[in-house]
């Protein structure tokens, strides 16, 4: 990070919503917090409501708000709602044709797999590696309501003995496998500590565990910045379909923020069978070439 950026930060601190609490910490402040941490320019930002997700219990939590929706929503003399899960493997999207109305494609990197719109899209895949920790011995935990870090390497705290360092870039990767070869987690150690410890020195003393990685799926960077890929895909496809499909993603790192306002605009859009609820900026991705 350089004093351009902190400027930037420091900017950012002072012009957000209300409702976002970002304190701007000296070096003093920040040793309460955390002991042993380092600040290059004396200054570190840091956000006390702020959390750490797992997305697989988030998600699982999400299907029982649906749930719970549906059964209120039902009781209230709206009508009777049913809401399934179905879990099956799925090779192309004729296999959705005659029984359902709109299906919305939302599989990250995966959707390169469906054959219909297999390296059509114009999605940068890049994978990531991501350490774990644990301190060397039962004296030296992190503290118990220490912060996790967001720096040129991120510090993820899962508990006091337990911490993610994340993230390589391997761009133009298209592995999609959560396991990481030796040689891999070796190569992620060296990129990723030395980065880490320049903010938390001590992590270099804690004994590395394992590692697992992920496929990122980013979408084009364009004019107006990073933009999400959204919208009808029937004509992009080019057949006819008694099914409505729908592209929602290309979300990248901003995903957890804007999800559910962008799920609320596909799901209009799916219901109305109007496209033009999204704003024309997250459809106009369709008129872009993919470059390989």
């Amino acid at each position: 990070m350089d004093m351009k950026n902190v400027t930037k930060l420091n900017d950012n601190a002072g012009n957000c919503l209300s409702c976002c609490r970002v304190e701007r910490l000296n070096n003093e402040e920040a040793q309460g917090l955390l002991p042993g941490v380092l600040l290059p320019f004396n200054t570190a930002f840091f956000m006390p409501e702020a959390l750490n997700i797992n997305p697989q219990h988030y998600l699982e939590a999400l299907f029982r708000a649906c749930e719970n929706l549906v059964k209120e929503s039902s009781s209230q003399d709206f009508g009777e709602k049913q809401l399934s899960l179905h879990q099956k493997s799925v090779h192309g999207l004729s296999e959705f044709e005659g029984e359902y109305d709109a299906v919305i494609i939302c599989l990250g990197a995966k959707a390169n797999t469906l054959p219909e719109i297999s390296g059509r899209l114009p999605l940068r895949t890049c994978r990531g590696v991501i350490l774990n920790l644990e301190p060397p011995d039962i004296t030296r935990c992190y503290p118990e309501h220490g912060p996790s870090i967001l720096s040129d390497a991120w510090i993820a705290v899962e508990s006091s003995r337990s911490l993610n360092v994340g993230s390589t870039w391997e761009w133009k990767s298209i592995n999609s496998s959560p396991d990481v070869s030796i040689d891999e987690a070796s190569k992620a150690r060296h990129e990723l500590l030395p980065k880490a410890s320049t903010i938390y020195p001590e992590i270099k003393d804690w004994v590395f565990t394992g590692a697992k990685a992920g496929l990122r799926a980013m979408p084009p960077l364009t004019p107006l910045g990073s933009l999400p890929l959204l919208g009808c895909i029937n004509d992009f496809i080019g057949r006819n379909h008694s099914c409505k499909y729908w592209l929602f993603g290309g979300l990248g790192s901003r995903g957890l923020l804007y999800h559910g306002w962008l799920g609320n605009l596909t799901a209009h859009a799916a219901l109305s069978c109007n496209e033009e609820v999204i704003p024309s900026e997250l459809t106009s991705w369709k008129n872009i070439n993919p470059k390989f």
